[in-house]
């Protein structure tokens, strides 16, 4: 039996060769290292965070959310729905909070829904990994299974937006949450607890429409992790991972800057701290090697 069970959304990016597949490798490592089953939702669907880009409705966003809390609710009853990803964590508690204020939207939700057999019953949980991690566990039994202290690392933990506002982690600041500088002191890391760009937005919802602002976020997200000595930066929301890694290159080029600042997963930082490999850690999925990290994945026991 497993200490904790969970109904999982794993989200449309963590797929095989998508961009946040190693996100998904190191949170299996992870959570079998702290004995917690994630169970996938059967038949999932996309949540939807990106439909309003393309002039998606109000309804269909949230049918596509209630779809999924009814097949969890149906195969996987009782159970947490718990989501790696910031955008499906955010758009998920966004539709319940709606789906719970509103009787019209809930019956013409589920009336979409009877269309398919389902119904939403509004028993679901939504929650993100980092929330289970740290309601559920602690600091203290997160950091029993360290048996490689990242020592010698400085990462600036990048919250981003999405994890922040409007719902955020509870008992966290708005302006200055502190539970990625904690999780990084409790697997060995030091933090660096004054990086001013913990909170703000990547311009990931920018990159292709107004790219120019979009890598102004990302240049002032990397300088400010250089100014703080920071090795690497960590953060729980995939876009945010995949936005601030991939356009420093092209921030190079336009800019003539030399940035190279690896982005990791809190998740890849636990699962190396718990002796898994690079691998394991899903390490080999980066386009800026974070080497420190690696280094410590390959030191034998």
């Amino acid at each position: 039996m497993a200490k904790k069970e969970y109904a999982f959304y794993p989200g449309c990016s963590s797929q095989l060769r998508a961009s946040a597949a190693n996100y998904l490798v190191s949170t299996n490592s992870m959570c079998k290292v702290l004995d917690i089953k994630m169970t996938t939702i059967p038949d999932w669907n996309c949540c939807g965070a990106s439909i309003s880009y393309a002039g998606g409705s109000e309804l269909s966003r949230l049918v596509m959310n209630a779809r999924n809390f009814a097949l969890s609710e149906t195969h996987l009853p009782d159970q947490d729905i718990v989501a790696t990803c910031a955008a499906c964590w955010l758009g998920a508690r966004e539709a319940k909070h709606k789906l719970e204020a509103s009787p019209q939207l809930l019956a013409d939700t589920n009336e979409a829904l009877h269309e398919a057999g389902l119904n939403y019953n509004g028993k679901a949980k939504i929650r993100h990994m980092v929330e289970v991690l740290i309601e559920d566990f602690g600091y203290e039994t997160l950091g029993k299974p360290v048996v490689k202290p990242l020592e010698g690392i400085k990462f600036a933990g990048y919250v981003g937006c999405q994890t922040n506002r409007p719902f955020g982690i509870a008992g966290e600041s708005f302006e200055n949450p502190k539970y990625l500088d904690k999780l990084i002191e409790t697997v060995g890391g030091e933090a660096a607890i004054q990086y001013e760009q913990k909170v703000t937005c990547c311009g990931g919802a920018l990159a292709f429409s107004e790219p120019e602002k979009s890598q102004k976020q990302i240049r002032d997200i990397v300088e400010s992790a250089y100014d703080q000595g920071a090795d690497m930066i960590v953060t729980p929301c995939p876009l945010c991972q995949a936005n601030v890694e991939v356009y420093q290159s092209e921030i190079n080029k336009k800019y003539g800057t030399r940035l190279a600042m690896p982005v990791t997963y809190y998740s890849q930082l636990m699962t190396v701290a718990y002796g898994g490999t690079a691998k394991e850690a899903g390490l080999d999925g980066h386009i800026i090697q974070p080497k420190k990290l690696q280094d410590i994945a390959d030191k034998q026991l």
